[in-house]
């Protein structure tokens, strides 16, 4: 299971209205419920808000990765959301956050949650991808940098175990 896989052009989107991060997680609740038959909105929504409430996803330099597991997940799926403005996510550095990756996964898929969070983590964290990411003008356009970043991170040897 990779990113390029739950990753579909249509769950990349651009100039998400922002407004507070409650209101980024409901419009993406509602956005994934509508597109995912098994989803109900409300019931992504209070799993994403209930992981919020445990620490921020906030990750600093303006990203956030929120993400949950739901019973009702049938295998992980992503989105990203480019926010018109950055919000106050909570983050680690007191940063607002413009860049959001979300996940959610089934609740019992412990090794592909974190590696999937791990991939997204090395990616995000790349500062020419997050600028990148904010000079994209279109949803196409979004997916594609996306798409040659996690590309890029994939290549990347790994670290040499401890």
């Amino acid at each position: 299971m990779t990113l390029q896989t739950i990753l579909p052009p249509e769950r990349a989107l651009y100039g998400v209205p922002g407004g507070s991060k409650k209101r980024v997680l409901e419009f993406f609740s509602t956005f994934i419920a509508q597109n995912t038959p098994s989803l109900d909105s409300q019931e992504v929504f209070s799993r994403l808000i209930g992981r919020e409430r445990l620490g921020s996803t906030g990750i600093g330099n303006g990203v956030a990765i929120p993400h949950a597991r739901s019973p009702h997940c049938k295998t992980p799926l992503a989105g990203f959301l480019k926010l018109s403005e950055a919000v106050d996510f909570d983050a680690i550095d007191g940063d607002p956050v413009d860049l959001v990756f979300v996940l959610l996964v089934p609740e019992e898929a412990d090794d592909t949650h974190l590696a999937l969070l791990a991939e997204v983590a090395g990616v995000m964290n790349d500062a020419d991808t997050r600028t990148r990411l904010r000079r994209c003008e279109s949803q196409r356009e979004l997916h594609d940098t996306l798409i040659e970043a996690i590309d890029r991170q994939a290549q990347q040897p790994a670290p040499p175990a401890p």
